[in-house]
């Protein structure tokens, strides 16, 4: 396992990782970073399979340490390895989601070793739990609960890293039509075929989800207002596409809401979709004819 050690000073870098890689049965690769934004960096570039943190580093310290690194990287396991040896704060980090915590003297090499395979097999099986249960049987992409959770990490992300972004809510049109007409498994094709068309446009990163019936929604970070828009035009270009191809007995059609938001805004996920909801109906509303 490739194990990302996130300690300021590490009193003794070479003899730890030689102690963990002498651990009999398993091959551990340790890797440091000095810094909280030195380990996300590392994090970005993917290859991490669990990470040792250290709560009280240059540019980060306390609680705050663990909730940036868990909203930055929720699908790798954290195990906090520090000096402080507080059981409130143990508390509160494993509540969080860390999934344990070790106080650095009273832990041997294969302790930690231990922790860590422990920590990255109970992952795992959560990660496979909550997957069954936050995703859209229909499109693979993320339900409304899982979008409700998952936003949260999102925003707070968002906010401490100094990025805003756009809330996208897409709501098919006509799309009671297609059903009554032509059968629930048109409809079901028209849906799968919207799903395919945000994932092309939108990036792996963003956040894409059926929260109910005919309505998507998309959480994007990073994405300027002209960035936004060029991404609403994108999914019309690929609607457009579609129906030109005439494959199917329908025509896809849309009403898209967005609401940009920045790193400061203090509004909550489900505010941000009730603005987008608002602005689709807006669009139904000019588009009435064709509604």
């Amino acid at each position: 396992m490739t194990v990302l050690l996130v300690e300021e000073a590490p009193e003794d870098l070479d003899g730890l990782r030689a102690s963990l890689r002498g651990v009999r049965g398993e091959d551990v690769e340790l890797e440091h970073a000095g810094e909280l934004s030195d380990a996300l960096q590392r994090l970005s570039e993917g290859g991490v399979d669990a990470v040792l943190l250290d709560l009280t580093l240059p540019d980060s310290q306390g609680m705050v340490t663990f909730e940036r690194m868990y909203a930055f990287a929720p699908d790798i396991p954290i195990v906090v390895l520090t000096a402080l040896d507080d059981e409130e704060v143990a508390v509160a980090t494993v509540q969080g989601g860390a999934q344990d915590y070790l106080v650095r003297d009273e832990v041997t090499p294969a302790e930690v070793v231990r922790a860590l395979r422990y920590a990255m097999e109970r992952h795992r099986l959560l990660s496979a739990l909550r997957t069954l249960s936050l995703l859209d049987d229909l499109t693979g992409l993320y339900n409304r609960r899982g979008f409700a959770e998952l936003a949260v990490h999102y925003l707070k992300l968002g906010r401490r890293s100094g990025r805003g972004g756009t809330i996208f809510v897409l709501d098919l049109d006509r799309f009671k039509t297609i059903n009554d007409t032509l059968g629930h498994h048109v409809g079901d094709r028209a849906l799968l075929r919207v799903a395919e068309i945000l994932r092309s446009v939108f990036r792996r990163s963003d956040l894409l989800a059926r929260l109910q019936g005919d309505e998507f929604a998309v959480l994007a970070l990073g994405s300027t207002e002209d960035g936004a828009e060029g991404l609403e035009a994108r999914i019309r270009e690929e609607i457009q596409e579609f129906n030109a191809q005439r494959r199917e007995a329908y025509r896809l059609s849309a009403s898209i809401g967005m609401v940009p938001f920045m790193d400061e805004d203090g509004r909550q996920i489900d505010q941000l979709i009730t603005r987008a909801r608002e602005a689709v109906q807006d669009e139904k509303r000019r588009r009435a004819p064709v509604a």
